[in-house]
């Protein structure tokens, strides 16, 4: 046998493997797939005619997976390297049993490459090298890789040599990843622990740990003992050249948006934010509402270049005193639109993620949030205190006001414009957020979350004057309002009211809606 049939036999085996545990000891393996393909559509940000390839796709339950949630609207090519593929792939995927690398994929390229439990000592350096080739300049590999040091595996593998069936992997650790990539010349590398929810949990504890699962993965020395690891790696360039596609699918809000974006010393943030938000959405936005909250650098400058390049654009200049809380309330006061879409102004990449707030106003919710802290979210480089704040404050909020929600704090809010005129907002900082999620929720407005990822600032995004020493008591400020109206009908909420006689439910939890 020569090396490269070697090399391909540890693939089969590999994928093999994988399917067994799944079918056999993974009592949520469709919801964990499903999961993971929500992970990969966030991480990437994928959009429409993208292409994809899936190694290792075995008997095609991920395959399945990421059909779903690309809407048919991305080609996929899903690659076996063990046992035939079933038969009746979804629409919209290409089969392929390869005895070869890259055999039939020879001359052929992908936006995306992604796969589960490839990687082994024995075969990794050649097959990232393969999907170097494979890969798009500017396209992106994600993988999930079995964690080496989470204690069950380790001892079900002490166990299993023991017996008759003994793990046939070798497993590689994060630092051994992140080696084998620079090597290879992939940039933009990341590899997190992901995923607290394996065998042997028991149903209750699953939904105990998918709930927690955010919070561990992120906390330092626990999320070592993680199931997997999500790793990602981009091909040079860094700035890869996106399509040139509109996401707009729903007649009925065609220019009927105000995007509200509050702005403090974002100069090189703001051109591209509006011109890529035009550009997937435009038949959407009614106006842009740029708040110019007293910037020291050229932000104004830009604001107005803008406007004067695009007359939806529209400026608002604040004066002293400064404050996001007041720089919102001043751009929700002069929107017109019958729709109102809050953003931040560093949401850039997160963009292809917005249509599913357009898809839940489209389907008659008043209010969609971009949730952070849902199961098919993604958090990379965020802060574990601002983690534990955040999830404090909504344990606590859920239990004071007797609702049902994950993340209502996130400037990400798609909102009907009466659901706008209902607001009472009072703080002048980032506590504004809270008031913005969790009033419609007392005043008995629909409320949609979202999933969205979130990737923490880069240099070359700017700074965040968040600091949350100094914000914190402002939520809590707000919490504690809000349960006294709720309770009492009394407190600095008191005339927080419904103004508007559309239908009221009292609940963020109605049939059929999604907590993921």
């Amino acid at each position: 046998m020569d090396s490269a049939a070697a090399l391909l036999e540890t693939l089969a085996l590999r994928e093999g493997y994988r399917d067994a545990y799944q079918a056999e000891r993974d009592p949520i393996a469709e919801d964990r797939l499903l999961w993971r393909a929500q992970t990969f559509r966030h991480t990437v940000h994928l959009l429409p005619g993208q292409r994809i390839l899936e190694l290792g796709s075995g008997q095609g339950a991920f395959t399945r997976a990421l059909a779903r949630v690309t809407r048919g609207e991305n080609p996929i090519t899903a690659v076996s390297f063990g046992a035939p593929p079933p038969e009746g792939p979804p629409a919209g995927v290409e089969r392929l049993a390869l005895s070869g690398m890259p055999g039939a994929l020879a001359g052929r390229s992908f936006d995306f490459v992604v796969g589960m439990d490839l990687l082994d000592r024995r075969n990794s350096s050649w097959l990232l090298s393969h999907v170097y080739e494979l890969l798009e300049p500017g396209g992106q590999l994600v993988l999930y890789e079995s964690n080496p040091w989470n204690p069950v595996l380790r001892l079900r593998t002490q166990l299993a040599r023991l017996g008759a069936r003994p793990d046939p992997r070798a497993l590689l650790a994060r630092p051994d990843l992140y080696e084998l990539l620079s090597e290879i010349g992939f940039v933009r590398l990341f590899a997190v622990f992901n995923d607290f929810v394996y065998a042997p949990l028991t149903r209750p504890l699953v939904g105990l740990l998918r709930n927690l699962s955010i919070l561990l993965e992120n906390a330092p020395i626990v999320r070592t003992l993680a199931g997997s690891i999500l790793l990602h790696a981009q091909k040079p360039p860094r700035q890869a050249q996106l399509p040139q596609v509109s996401l707009f699918r729903h007649e009925a809000l065609r220019r009927a948006v105000s995007v509200v974006i509050p702005c403090h010393d974002e100069e090189p943030n703001v051109g591209p934010l509006v011109e890529r938000l035009l550009a997937l959405y435009g038949e959407y936005v009614h106006e842009v509402v740029l708040v110019d909250d007293n910037s020291t650098d050229g932000t104004r400058a830009a604001i107005e270049a803008l406007a004067r390049r695009e007359p939806r654009v529209r400026g608002v200049f604040r004066t002293p005193p400064a404050g996001v809380g007041r720089a919102l309330a001043d751009g929700l006061r002069v929107a017109s639109g019958r729709w109102v879409l809050t953003s931040d102004c560093d949401f850039q990449h997160l963009l292809p993620e917005f249509r599913d707030l357009f898809d839940a106003g489209a389907a008659g919710w008043d209010v969609a949030v971009g949730s952070r802290f849902s199961r098919h979210s993604v958090l990379l480089n965020y802060p574990f205190l601002k983690i534990v704040a955040n999830r404090a404050f909504h344990v606590l909020a859920r239990l004071l006001l007797w609702r049902s929600f994950r993340d209502l704090t996130n400037n990400l809010k798609l909102m009907r414009r009466e659901v706008v005129q209902d607001l009472l907002l009072r703080e002048p900082g980032f506590a504004v957020n809270a008031e913005i999620g969790l009033e419609p929720l007392l005043c008995g407005w629909r409320v949609r979350e979202v999933p969205i990822s979130w990737i923490n600032r880069t240099p070359g995004m700017g700074t965040s004057s968040f600091r949350l020493a100094q914000v914190g008591s402002g939520y809590w400020r707000v919490l504690l309002g809000l349960w006294l109206k709720a309770a009492f009908a009394v407190g600095p909420y008191r005339d927080l009211a419904r103004r508007s006689g559309a239908r009221s439910t009292g609940r963020a939890d109605l049939p059929g809606e999604l907590h993921p």
